[in-house]
């Protein structure tokens, strides 16, 4: 199997105010290559650009590559590097189970784009002197300075609000951490008089967060009676 090819790449994004016109740019750099990207989109945020230039960057390699991609977007490279998207992707794009991760559209497209080149996210400080990290910041503000810049879909028309998802089956993911639930038998003895028990609920193994089932709740039978 032939070694994939080493690339590195630089990424900045960021909009002029914050939400409103965004722009991305990236420098490609393979051998004695170099590539450089960039565009915008009329009302945006500083997030969503840093996560478009990444996607930019990986969408424009033609085979799959071993990246090493630098940015100055902390919520960019530990949203990867910490799994914290993979773990709202299987939460169905929920951070917990009340609030709803943004940009799952731009997520998706990186988390596929990972899967096909072995990518490895830096973080740089931004504005420190790093050449490729300065051309990608020039190369973003020249780009939100545009005219006609298209809509960023994604932003202005977002999907409609993610519904928790109800556990009520072993193996589905927790709305917490994404872990399978698992059954377990509740070890609380009935009360005297009570009329219906849980003959088991849903736990996390991993977060320790339980799940109670409606479908699981059962009838107590009366005590027999002596007369």
């Amino acid at each position: 199997m032939d070694e994939l090819k080493q690339v590195t790449i630089y990424t900045d994004g960021g909009c002029d105010p914050n939400p409103g016109p965004g722009g991305y740019g990236v420098v490609l750099l393979y051998g004695g290559h170099r590539k450089e990207l960039s565009g915008g989109f009329r009302r945006t945020t500083n997030n969503r650009m840093e996560i478009y230039a990444a996607i930019q960057g990986l969408e424009a390699l033609k085979e799959p590559c071993q990246v090493t991609l630098y940015s100055d977007s902390e919520y960019l490279v530990n949203a990867i590097s910490q799994g914290w998207a993979l773990r709202w992707k299987a939460r169905r794009w929920m951070r917990n189970s009340k609030e709803r991760a943004l940009n799952p559209d731009l997520w998706e497209r990186l988390l596929a784009l990972c899967e096909k080149h072995q990518v490895t996210f830096v973080w740089l400080k931004g504005h420190a002197g790093t050449t490729e990290n300065e051309r990608c910041d020039s190369l973003a503000a020249q780009a939100l300075q545009r005219r006609d810049l298209p809509e960023d879909e994604g932003y202005e028309n977002p999907p409609e609000a993610a519904v928790p998802v109800r556990i009520t089956e072993e193996g589905q993911p927790c709305r917490k951490c994404g872990t399978p639930v698992v059954k377990r038998k509740p070890r609380r003895v009935p009360r005297p008089g009570q009329e219906t028990k849980m003959e088991y609920y849903l736990y996390c193994p991993q977060c320790g967060t339980s799940y109670t089932v409606e479908d699981a709740k059962v009838a107590i039978p009366p005590p027999p009676r002596l007369f």
